[in-house]
């Protein structure tokens, strides 16, 4: 199993809207997730905008991919994009992934 950690920046005036629009995502993204194999997915954001990522899953290329073709993807990621900063495209294709340096079972 991959263990995922990235990191993105939500725009400062727009933390509490991107708050309450992750406590509240859409059943049919968090099903598309599950079935692409995105598990023990969190997101963690911290009071500046730093937003951490971290997931689970057998092979983050091809999970990417399979959200890639999903229309609830597509819808969801335009509906987000205007939250992050320094963004070219998709929120999910601007991930600033970390390099895993130790590991705890």
């Amino acid at each position: 199993m991959q263990r995922v950690c990235f990191l993105l920046k939500v725009r400062p005036e727009r933390i509490e809207e991107y708050r309450e629009r992750h406590a509240a995502v859409w059943p049919e993204m968090r099903a598309a997730l599950s079935e692409t194999g995105w598990h023990n997915y969190s997101l963690f954001l911290r009071e500046d905008g730093l937003l951490v990522g971290y997931l689970e899953t057998d092979d983050f290329e091809a999970a990417r991919a399979a959200m890639a073709e999903r229309d609830v993807n597509t819808r969801w990621q335009a509906e987000m994009a205007p939250f992050i900063e320094e963004l070219d495209g998709a929120p999910d294709e601007g991930m600033v992934g970390l390099r895993e340096i130790f590991h705890l079972d």
